[in-house]
């Protein structure tokens, strides 16, 4: 059987440095064939003239109407049409990124590779990836919703234009991002320049055993190893009003039937809201670990490895999203816990 097409989706707001990324990709990356699939708001792609040429890329435009509202439908016909020419041996990449306008909600394009059946059997979504130009980040953040939002799905967000802030906006903006998404690692990129194993080839997909909280803040130099820079300041000293943020559950072993129950009443009344979500489960009587993920109402259940003893057995649950009546939520997570 031949290997799922990896696909990671780039979001950011407008003017974020997507096209500087992908330039700094397409200028060190000789080996492998890339498709790109740009959206832009409108009916004139100008970050299309920005790309520099280059013989193993090819560029695929899509320029009717705008990205949030018919990207659902028009991207899959694209994705069936580049599988198409794929198979018949017209054209030849080895995996794509789809660029996204800086106005898109990622929502409805993620959604696109659980949907549709084709897509689900010859497509893998690795990851979503959002830029944040440091230097407007928060007024986006203040001033447009869409903005919160692709943050909220990032699986990694990338600095941009850090050397146009202080050190302390620095910190300022890094704890907005992991109180919007505590799930996300944080990069930066100096004009682009960033390792593409930092960005591509993440598996965030995957239903696997990671779930590592606020993983840190890293400088990325491409001649250098990765290295933490500053511990964050606690939330509880900031005030922000985005109405998303990730809300954290925990408790010790669960009942199976009680979590199916909560998890399954979580998704159908707040599903629409969540963006998000995952857990690594401690069942009673069972020695595995239970994974489960999600992106709105579209969630998945796998067994993981065993826990290797008891005192690891604690059940974590990570919802970004939404306002949700967390007190409420959280009481009725503790009340899953096994007798």
């Amino acid at each position: 059987m031949t290997s799922l097409l990896p696909v990671t989706l780039l979001t950011g707001f407008l003017g974020s440095g997507k096209t500087t990324l992908i330039n700094y990709l397409l200028e060190n990356n000789h080996h492998e064939k890339i498709m790109i699939i740009e959206n832009e708001f409108g009916s004139v792609n100008l970050d299309s003239n920005l790309l520099i040429p280059n013989h193993n890329i090819q560029v695929v435009e899509m320029t009717n109407g705008c990205i949030c509202c018919t990207v659902q439908g028009e991207l899959t016909k694209a994705l069936h049409q580049l599988y198409a020419e794929r198979q018949a041996g017209k054209l030849q990449f080895d995996r794509l990124i789809i660029e996204t306008t800086g106005l898109a909600d990622p929502a409805p394009i993620i959604q696109t590779f659980f949907i549709d059946e084709l897509i689900r059997q010859t497509i893998r979504l690795d990851a979503i990836i959002t830029i944040v130009d440091c230097q407007h980040i928060l007024q986006h953040l203040n001033e447009h919703r869409v903005a919160v939002s692709q943050i909220g799905f990032a699986d990694r967000i990338i600095l941009s234009k850090t050397d146009c802030i202080t050190e302390q906006q620095q910190i300022e903006i890094i704890n907005r991002l992991q109180k919007i998404n505590s799930k996300a690692a944080i990069y930066q990129a100096i004009n682009g320049k960033i390792a593409k194993s930092q960005w591509l080839d993440i598996h965030a997909f995957d239903l696997d055993e990671e779930l590592v909280l606020n993983k840190g803040f890293f400088i990325v130099d491409p001649t250098k190893q990765l290295e933490t820079k500053f511990k964050t300041i606690p939330y509880q000293t900031l005030s922000w009003n985005d109405d998303i943020c990730s809300y954290y559950f925990e408790a010790g072993e669960l009942d199976l039937k009680k979590i199916g129950s909560f998890m399954e009443n979580l998704v159908e009344k707040y599903g629409n809201d969540m963006l998000r979500y995952k857990g690594i489960l401690a069942i009673q009587d069972n020695n595995q670990r239970l994974i489960v993920q999600g992106v709105h109402k579209i969630v998945g259940f796998d067994y993981g490895s065993p826990w290797q003893q008891a005192s690891e057995k604690i059940s974590r649950l990570v919802v970004i999203s939404r306002t949700l009546p967390f007190e409420e939520l959280n009481k009725a997570f503790l009340q899953t816990t096994a007798s």
